[in-house]
């Protein structure tokens, strides 16, 4: 499975989780170097499980909150520790 941009693939990966209509992507399988840690909101910090966004910068370009993973996961979605997830204008097929 690949989660693209414009076109561009920023993650790839066969170990895929599903939760709630959402792909997460293991970390590794993600390319970091396009992702910047997004400043948290209200609703970021009152997110049960700790929520981090990330932005997705491509050529200068930046898709704001396009990119998320949970960094403290509650038992019930502890399948999803260590994962990245997308959505808005990131196509995951």
């Amino acid at each position: 499975m690949k989660a693209r941009l414009k076109g561009r693939v920023i993650a790839e990966s066969d170990d895929i989780v599903e939760e709630g209509g959402y792909h997460y992507f293991p970390n590794a399988a993600v390319r970091i170097e396009l992702l910047e840690k997004a400043e948290k909101t209200a609703s970021d910090r009152a997110c049960p499980h700790g929520v981090q966004f990330y932005d997705v910068v491509l050529d200068g370009t930046r898709h704001e909150r396009a990119a998320w993973r949970y960094e403290a996961p509650r038992p019930s979605m502890s399948h999803v520790a260590d994962r990245f997830s997308f959505w808005d204008d990131v196509e995951v097929e």
